[in-house]
């Protein structure tokens, strides 16, 4: 199948509020159904008084080393200063420090406001920043660490420790959504096995969520460790779900477009695929491919198909096909259900009806 319907059938949610236009986008140009439910809202600080206090005393510290953590963050900042008449100051101060890089993305805003890094984390962790720090000495060193969302408080504590003189840099901070209805409604999808995939890009975002999840929160786990894929931007954006033993993968690169990869590389091995009277059957989230051609269906009919391919070749009775159906109901249902589902495969050579039994995907020997 080509990479434009490589994701055909699955359903993914995307809970980044920055760049989620452009990971929908990507998302949806593989054939994916996209879910969007933003967990987080970031808040400049552009007009915010403790910003612009940690700009004044960052100018009046002429630091000797500046953390800079994220590229969306120092470009704030720096455009936050020009607004205030700071911004030739504080760039003649930065110029005069040690800037340190957490990745190539604030090593990309270094770049762009003139300046340059001394060197960069490779792992773009902040664990990486302070081992190598505390191997060098800090102490009697004026820092300034630039903020990504949340204060650094164990980060900057043992900066202190070490004997540094800190100021933290607060350029933007994660709250909860306003309207929390849509990650609600999330949640609720995925404890019934309508998602596919969750997308997080920051650690807040995944905080957010389960903080959101509230009492469900052990369903959505279960459904993280059991079939819904989980995939994080990077390590520090999966910690806090790897510290609650939720399986997840993580791109070799820590970016958005290597993100999408890996979900589309990873949804596909996951469907199950079956030789079927003579065809090959792969089911997906909401949709069925039949030698290769996607065949939308209905939840029940879906839930049937399921059912089918969980135990291919056997007799399900239609008590278990019921019990299977999102909402029960009854054999009538089942029977409908089975009827569309015929249609839907465009034969009705693929699921044999074993009378007062109940149904058998008719499954190749060869499979």
């Amino acid at each position: 199948m080509s990479e434009s319907g490589v994701l055909t059938g699955f359903t993914v949610a995307v809970t980044a509020e920055r760049r989620r236009d452009e990971m929908t986008a990507l998302l949806q140009r593989r054939g994916a159904r996209v879910i969007t439910a933003s967990t987080i809202t970031i808040l400049p600080l552009a007009d915010d008084t403790a910003l612009h206090a940690a700009t004044a005393a960052c100018i009046g510290l002429a630091p000797d080393l500046v953390i800079a953590t994220t590229g969306f963050g120092f470009r704030g900042w720096l455009e936050a200063a020009e607004g205030w008449g700071l911004g030739e100051r504080l760039r003649e101060v930065l110029g005069q420090a040690r800037i340190i890089a957490r990745g190539p993305k604030p090593c990309g805003a270094v770049r762009a406001a003139g300046l340059s890094e001394e060197w960069a984390a490779k792992t773009e962790a902040s664990e990486e920043v302070l081992e190598r720090l505390l191997a060098e000495g800090v102490a009697g060193l004026r820092v300034v660490v630039q903020e990504h969302g949340e204060p650094q408080t164990e980060f900057v504590a043992a900066l202190r420790a070490a004997g540094a003189a800190v100021v933290e840099v607060p350029v933007y901070r994660w709250t909860p959504p306003a309207d929390t209805t849509p990650v609600r409604r999330l949640v609720e999808q995925i404890k019934a096995g309508q998602v596919d995939a969750v997308t997080f890009t920051s650690a807040p975002a995944v905080k957010s969520f389960l903080q959101v999840a509230g009492d469900d929160v052990t369903a959505v786990l279960d459904r993280f460790r059991k079939d819904t894929l989980v995939a994080c931007v990077g390590p520090v954006t999966s910690a806090p779900l790897v510290a609650r033993e939720v399986p997840v993968i993580v791109p070799e690169r820590f970016r958005l477009g290597a993100l999408v990869k890996a979900v589309s590389d990873e949804l596909p091995r996951r469907a199950v695929k079956l030789r079927v009277a003579g065809d090959t059957l792969e089911v997906r989230g909401h949709a069925v491919l039949l030698d290769g051609e996607p065949r939308s269906l209905a939840p029940a009919a879906m839930a049937i198909l399921s059912a089918l391919t969980a135990r291919p070749g056997v007799v399900v009775s239609k008590d278990q096909l019921i019990a299977s159906l999102p909402r029960g109901n009854d054999g009538h249902a089942v029977d409908v259900a089975v009827a569309r589902l015929r249609t839907a495969l465009g034969s009705g050579r693929h699921i044999e009806t074993v009378i007062k039994r109940g149904y058998r995907l008719r499954v190749d020997e060869a499979a």
